[in-house]
C-alpha cells in the first residue's frame, strides 16, 4: 500500500502555474509559514502511529502530513466543513502549493480527511503540539514564563432540547451498547453536552479550559467538559498539561471563577507563586489591596482572551463541530496549533512585554 509518491520534477502545467507563484499575497504568507516551521520532526510523530500507509498491497495512502497541513488551513481560513475544504484546495494554488500538492493532482477526498482525525488520536496531537512549542522556543518564544487561565463556552453542533430529551437518549444508547443483538444507535445529536447559564441566559453546550504563556500569549493546553463544569475543577488540569519544559511554572493567573482553597492549596504545594484573582467572601469583603491586587492580575491574564477572541473569530471556534467532547477536544487542539503557528510567525522576533510584578 505505502504512501503516495509525487514527482518533484515539475510538469508542464506545474510550469505553467508556477509562474503565478508569489503573486497573491496568500501564497506569499503561507510560504512563509511553511519556512516558519521544521516539518520533518511532524511528520516523524505521524508516521510512527499512522496506522496506514505500512501495507505493500491495495491503493496508496496520503501522507499524514499532508492531512495535517490541510486542517491547519482550514482553521486558518475558517473554512467550517471537510467537503469545503477540499474544495478550496481544488480550486487555490497557495492551498496546493503549502500541502506538497501535485498542482495537477486532486485533493484528498473529504472523507480522507475526516478518517484522518480518527487515525490519529489525542495522544499524537498532543506530541504534536508539543514539538511546535520546542520549536518555537528554540526561536526565542517564552513557553515557561508563567500561565494563565481561563475557560469560555462553547456553543453546541445540536439544536437545544430539554434535559429529559436528552436523559432519554442517553438511556437509549445505554440500552442497545448492553445489548449485543441490537446495533448501535448512531446519533446526530449531541449527548455530551449539556446546560447551563450565562448572564442569567440558558446555554447548551461545551466549555473550553485553556491556559496560555504570559509572555508569548503561545496555547499551552487545552480542555473540554461538559458545559455545566464549573472552571475552578480544571485549573489543576490545565496547569500540569501546559507544562512543556522541566521547570514549573513561576505563576499561574486566574480569574475569580478559579478562587478556591483547594486551587490555592495546590499552587502552593508544588511552589508556584498565587496569581489568582480574589472575590468578596459571605463574610469579608476585599480590601483595598486586594482590589488593587486584582487590577493587575487582568494586566497579565488578558493574553488569554486573546486567543479566545482570536479563534472566534476567524476559526469559527465559538461553536462546535462535533458533538462528541473526544472529536470536539481533538479540533479544539488543533485551533491551538494553528494558533500559535500563525500567531509566532506573525510576532516574529519582536521584543516581549514584561510581565507586571504582583
Amino acid at each position: 500500500m505505502g504512501f503516495k509518491e509525487y514527482e518533484k520534477n515539475m510538469s508542464f502545467l506545474d510550469m505553467e502555474l508556477s509562474k503565478t507563484l508569489g503573486t497573491s499575497r496568500t501564497q506569499r504568507v503561507l510560504k512563509e509559514i511553511h519556512d516558519h516551521i521544521r516539518w520533518e520532526p511532524l511528520e516523524r510523530i505521524l508516521l510512527a502511529e499512522y496506522p496506514v500507509g505500512k501495507s505493500l498491497v491495495g491503493n496508496a495512502a496520503y501522507p499524514p502530513l499532508m492531512l495535517l497541513k490541510a486542517v491547519l488551513l482550514q482553521k486558518w481560513f475558517g473554512i467550517r466543513s471537510d467537503p469545503e475544504l477540499e474544495n478550496q484546495i481544488n480550486d487555490r494554488v497557495s492551498f496546493k502549493v503549502f500541502v506538497g500538492l501535485p498542482l495537477g493532482d486532486p485533493s484528498p477526498d473529504h472523507s480522507v480527511i475526516s478518517r484522518f482525525r480518527d487515525r490519529v488520536g489525542s495522544k499524537v496531537m498532543e506530541r504534536v503540539h508539543a514539538e511546535i512549542l520546542g520549536q518555537l522556543q528554540k526561536k526565542g518564544f517564552s513557553i515557561d514564563a508563567g500561565l494563565a487561565v481561563d475557560a469560555r463556552l462553547v456553543k453546541s453542533v445540536s439544536t437545544p432540547v430539554s434535559r429529559e430529551k436528552i436523559e432519554e437518549k442517553r438511556q437509549e444508547r445505554e440500552q442497545r451498547q448492553q445489548d449485543p443483538t441490537k446495533k448501535p444507535m448512531r446519533f446526530g445529536r449531541d449527548l455530551e453536552s449539556d446546560w447551563t447559564k450565562r448572564k442569567d441566559v440558558p446555554f447548551y453546550g461545551m466549555k473550553e479550559h485553556a491556559s496560555v504563556d504570559v509572555i508569548s500569549g503561545l496555547v499551552m493546553s487545552t480542555l473540554l467538559s461538559p458545559a455545566s463544569e464549573h472552571d475552578t475543577n480544571y485549573l489543576q488540569y490545565v496547569v500540569v498539561n501546559g507544562i512543556h519544559t522541566k521547570k514549573l511554572p513561576p505563576k499561574v493567573y486566574a480569574d475569580k471563577g478559579y478562587h478556591g482553597q483547594a486551587n490555592r492549596e495546590f499552587l502552593h504545594i508544588n511552589d508556584i507563586a498565587d496569581g489568582i484573582m480574589r472575590k468578596d467572601e459571605r463574610n469579608a469583603t476585599l480590601t483595598q489591596l486586594e482590589i488593587e491586587r486584582n487590577k493587575m492580575i487582568s494586566k497579565v491574564r488578558y493574553k488569554i482572551e486573546q486567543y479566545f477572541g482570536v479563534t472566534a473569530l476567524h476559526q469559527g471556534a465559538g461553536r462546535a463541530r462535533f458533538t462528541t467532547l473526544a472529536k470536539e477536544g481533538w479540533d479544539r487542539l488543533c485551533h491551538a496549533i494553528a494558533f500559535n503557528i500563525k500567531r509566532s510567525y506573525r510576532a516574529g522576533f519582536r521584543d516581549p512585554v514584561p510581565v507586571p510584578t504582583i
